[in-house]
């Protein structure tokens, strides 16, 4: 008994010993799951991190894509309005009217604004001039209150503003002698919540407060009218205390593709017209840069090495209503003979010519392909178009990169321009910039040009215009001027701001959640007398703040990945054709080496391909790339119209350009154009691609795409016929549908 009891203890007391153990892990043993449990950690965070660096620059590379893509259609209006009248005899008024839109005289009284009634039954905001701090503040709570200002106030505040702003210099003087700190702000791209959670954090523009809102109020956003509202009133209140550069986005050009056009129809149907023709006045008129104590430099975009703040300082900025809108140098100018004249006439490719049969690689350089070019280098620019013949810089593209290129012969000297669509291209030498284009170039830098690390000034081929300007450039202007700091704006920061060039460039950009919602912070800078920037940091979304980081990371990659696919399914036949070249046994196999390679020729979007190619294509079970996977996500939004392949693809891929002239042709905005307007726009259109269409087919798309038989095209009708959808939601809209049913049944 003795025995079993000596042995039932020893048991009990080997069990402790273990339990202690258990409980009481070895220092070694511990320090070996903290290495793991961190090692772990540091992985997952690094893939997290990738993830959001190629998301971002997947978000990136389309909106500067797009951006290209404006730049070229308003290069093709320039060529067609300066150029077409030579060609052919009779210049497209619709071209003229974009470009050179004649003000109506009305506009132009003092009185204008008075003829228009106000109803009774108006319940919006009523201010009265001068205003005072009652009436920004009534416009403050009826935009938070998502209530319309009247057409009459918003003319009256545009004529206003347009009275002050005519008495400002281009470069606006700034002290803070007179402020304990001033507030500098950077895009807002029509987000209201921004601002009026800045006005929040911030205080209110006044006399103790005084703000610098540097470019890009408007476009984008849903809220760019009531924005606008907001700073021009506080511009007329406290006009020593309230300061607005200019951006590349107050451009009324520009403001057809990105929505603020749209959005001022939409809210003011009846004197939207008028109120788009004030607006472009005014932002024409709005200073290009601030400079604070004379140190701080605030201009919207950038500089290049041939910025010249004297000569910016003197040049009549209301000239450039449009910095797209290139200087007019006609081919009369360009002292082209008259032989060359009297054979001229538009060059197009036949509509049979499939674009499958277009070369990837650029062997065959067709209109098409033309768009997707990142830029010309420096030696070929000279010799694009005319509109790049303006440069007076050795560094900027000047919106030129974007414009449609024309083959050259390899001995063709750099300084000769290759004039287009004759029936043979003529080289005539370049004239000298006049001053006028040297004065609209600098305007041009200052807008859209942004910083890079290395040194130098180079084109800015990934947006298509302005520059990319190194830290000597940035030093030697500084230095000569006597400045210690730029500050910019124009690039959206993750954190909402970013150093570089050793400090001496500062960005600022004030929209939060600009790609997507927990993209982007939004910050401004305070800067008191000793000119010592303090960044604040914000994100305007009740949502972002319950989502973890791994839930924002999913949804913005969700976001990025879905446009990327509809980029290549918009892209389809050009794809195809370069796989093809490295199939030609047509197996549906490259490997994944020629696949990136393919994409990266024929998107330009500059993108780790290699990286993306999991959530892009599927792999086939020897590694290769299944390249028809690519387009198995996405699809047409509606059953396409009868119509060519080629020309479908055309369409989807250029239906923001056409919905643009479309806008163009809707004189009375009402959404509808006839078959007539619909057929003149596809002419002008066509002569851009360089795909003829005869007027049958042009009827016979125009029927299909009227889906309820009425007789007209409606904007909302043709972008159905033409947009690109996600398998997966429709999948996800039929399990609704079918959840629904089961509800209601």
């Amino acid at each position: 008994m003795g025995c079993g009891t000596s042995v039932a203890t020893e048991t009990q007391v080997k069990q402790l010993e273990t339990d202690e153990a258990v409980k009481s892990p070895s220092p070694a043993l511990t320090m070996k799951a903290a290495v793991l449990i961190q090692r772990w950690y540091r992985r997952y965070m690094a893939r997290l991190e990738i993830r959001r660096r190629y998301t971002w620059n997947i978000f990136q590379s389309i909106e500067y894509a797009g951006e290209q893509d404006q730049l070229q259609l308003s290069s093709f209006f320039t060529y067609m309005l300066d150029n077409f009248t030579h060609l052919n005899g009779n210049g497209p008024d619709l071209i003229s009217q974009l470009l050179d839109p004649v003000i109506d005289p009305w506009l132009d009284r003092e009185t204008c604004y008075k003829t228009i009634p106000i109803p009774e039954s108006y319940t919006g905001p009523r201010i009265l001039f001068p205003l005072s701090v009652s009436d920004t503040n009534a416009l403050l709570s009826a935009f938070k209150e998502q209530q319309t200002l009247h057409a009459r106030y918003v003319l009256q505040l545009l004529y206003e503003s347009k009275k002050l702003l005519k008495q400002m210099p281009n470069i606006v003087q700034v002290s803070t002698s007179y402020a304990k700190e001033i507030t500098i702000c950077g895009d807002l791209h029509g987000r209201l919540d921004d601002l009026l959670l800045i006005f929040y954090k911030n205080g209110l523009p006044s006399a103790e407060t005084p703000y610098i809102f540097n470019g890009d109020f408007v476009d984008r956003g849903k809220k760019s009218v009531e924005v606008i509202i907001l700073l021009f009133a506080y511009l007329l209140l406290y006009p020593d205390h309230m300061h607005l550069n200019r951006g590349n986005h107050e451009d009324h050009i520009m403001n057809l593709r990105y929505g603020f056009t749209k959005e001022v129809m939409q809210k003011y149907k009846t004197h939207g017209r008028e109120i788009l023709q004030l607006f472009q006045d005014v932002f024409s008129l709005l200073p290009i840069a601030t400079v604070i104590d004379a140190k701080i430099l605030i201009v919207h975009g950038g500089i290049s090495d041939q910025t010249d703040l004297e000569l910016l300082s003197s040049i009549e900025r209301h000239m450039v209503k449009s910095a797209l809108r290139f200087p007019r140098r006609s081919l009369e100018q360009l002292d082209i003979g008259q032989s060359h004249r009297l054979g001229k006439r538009i060059r197009s490719t036949k509509l049979s010519r499939p674009s499958s049969s277009r070369s990837y690689n650029g062997s065959h350089v067709t209109p098409t392909l033309r768009k997707r070019r990142c830029g010309l280098s420096r030696q070929d620019s000279g010799a694009s178009t005319s509109s790049s013949s303006s440069s007076s810089s050795s560094c900027s593209s000047l919106c030129s990169p974007r414009t449609p290129s024309y083959p050259s012969s390899p001995s063709t000297p750099c300084n000769v321009l290759q004039v287009p669509f004759l029936d043979s291209l003529s080289s005539v030498p370049l004239p000298s910039p006049s001053q006028q284009e040297r004065e609209w170039k600098q305007v041009v830098d200052i807008l859209w040009s942004d910083p890079k690390s290395q040194e130098g000034c180079s084109p800015n081929s990934f947006r298509g215009g302005g520059c990319y300007f190194g830290p000597d450039v940035t030093q030697r202007l500084l230095h000569k001027h006597g400045l210690q700091l730029l500050i910019r704006s124009h690039e959206c920061k993750q954190e909402g701001y970013e150093l570089c060039h050793g400090g001496r460039v500062i960005t600022i950009f004030s929209a939060s959640n600009y790609y997507e919602e927990g993209s982007n912070r939004g910050a401004y800078i305070k800067l008191g007398k000793e000119l010592v920037p303090r960044f604040y940091q914000y994100q305007v979304s009740r949502t972002t703040r319950r989502l973890t980081l791994t839930q924002r990371v999913r949804a913005a990659e969700g976001s990025a990945l879905r446009a990327l696919k509809e980029k290549l399914f918009a892209h389809r036949s050009e794809l195809m054709t370069g796989f093809l070249q490295h199939d030609p046994n047509e197996t549906g196999c490259v490997s994944v080496g020629e696949w990136a390679k393919v994409l990266d020729s024929v998107l330009r979007l500059d993108l780790p391909w290699r990286t993306l190619r999991p959530h892009l294509v599927h792999l086939a079970p020897d590694g290769s790339v299944e390249y028809q996977s690519c387009f198995e996500d996405v699809g047409p939004g509606a059953p396409l119209p009868q119509v060519a392949p080629n020309l479908a693809e055309t369409l989807f891929r250029y239906r923001t350009d056409i919905e643009i002239i479309f806008n163009i042709i809707d004189k009375d905005h009402s959404g509808l154009i006839s078959i007539e307007e619909f057929r003149h726009t596809w002419r002008l259109f066509s002569a851009h691609l360089g795909v003829a269409i005869d007027d049958r087919a042009i009827d016979d798309l125009a029927r299909s795409i009227d889906f309820n038989k009425d007789g007209s095209i409606d904007f909302t009708e043709f972008l159905e016929a033409f947009r690109v959808v996600h398998k997966l939601d429709i999948k996800d809209h039929q399990l609704s549908e079918n959840v629904d049913r089961g509800k209601n049944a």
